[in-house]
């Protein structure tokens, strides 16, 4: 195994890892934030949100360890938004960041021949897509134009 390409894997899974814990911060804030009419509806959403990324983050931290490195415990910025169409679109980037990032990995494992992390980053591709579909569904809502 080339220790470039895994040290490369590792530093990506460890940008993964921030991210994940940065979504769980992020869907944590809007749910305890979110205003108005909105709230009934937001507030669930973003709280539905928030196991699937805990589960993405502690993988992430065990892969990273088993690989040999350290995992970060820093959380990647979350923007402080007050009105809900913005937090939609701000959870919106996010996903979508996120799925880039984890297609570039699942191309980083395939070259490593790693086939449990491929097929684990698949899943969490999977996960990551729906969240956007949903998010995308949400701001197509007129209440949001």
């Amino acid at each position: 195994m080339h220790m470039d390409q895994k040290d490369a894997l590792i530093a990506g899974l460890n940008q993964d890892l921030a991210g994940e814990y940065a979504a769980v911060i992020q869907y944590t804030y809007y749910a305890t934030t979110v205003t108005g009419l909105n709230y009934q509806i937001l507030k669930p959403f973003f709280e539905a949100e928030i196991p699937d990324e805990l589960g993405h983050a502690a993988y992430l931290s065990e892969k990273i360890s088993h690989l040999g490195g350290e995992p970060t415990t820093m959380p990647a910025p979350v923007e402080q938004v007050g009105d809900a169409r913005a937090m939609l679109e701000a959870a919106l980037k996010a996903e979508s960041d996120t799925l880039e990032n984890y297609q570039i990995r699942r191309s980083q494992a395939q070259d490593l021949k790693m086939i449990e992390l491929v097929v684990k980053l698949e899943d969490m591709i999977s996960d990551e897509q729906n969240h956007l579909e949903k998010l995308s569904r949400i701001l197509h809502d007129p209440v949001f134009s």
